[in-house]
């Protein structure tokens, strides 16, 4: 039962994040009229450190160092990044599609993998022991 609360958290900060990456996005590529990857890169970043900081705290409840965590979440972006920038160039320019529909099938993709590698590597001993 408790995992299933902590996925409950994860989901709801992820949909919180995802609105972040979304509104930044928009932002960028609409009105700013940033470069397609740009855009993409800056609302990924910021839905990141959104995320982490609500995931850590309430859902992993995690008192683990925090400069380290954030390493380990850094890590995962320095592979994640440039996979889904790439996919979302070769979904928009060489499949033609959306760039809306693009940037959410990867935010789906992030955020199955995310919370793998959060609940299990970044927070994984360290889940529950903040008081």
């Amino acid at each position: 039962m408790k995992e299933l609360g902590r996925m409950l958290k994860f989901t709801l900060f992820s949909i919180s994040a995802g609105l972040i990456e979304i509104g930044s996005f928009t932002l960028f590529n609409e009105v700013m009229r940033l470069p397609y990857w740009l855009g993409y890169l800056l609302a990924l970043v910021l839905s990141v450190l959104w995320n982490f900081t609500l995931n850590r705290r309430y859902t992993f409840k995690s008192a683990s160092n925090i400069p380290i965590a954030m390493v380990k979440v850094a890590a995962f972006y320095v592979v994640f990044t440039p996979l889904s920038t790439w996919l979302e160039h070769y979904y928009t320019a060489t499949l033609g599609w959306n760039e809306y529909v693009a940037t959410g099938l990867n935010m789906l993709l992030n955020f199955v993998t995310e919370f793998l590698y959060q609940r299990y590597f970044v927070f994984g001993k360290s889940v529950d022991t903040r008081k």
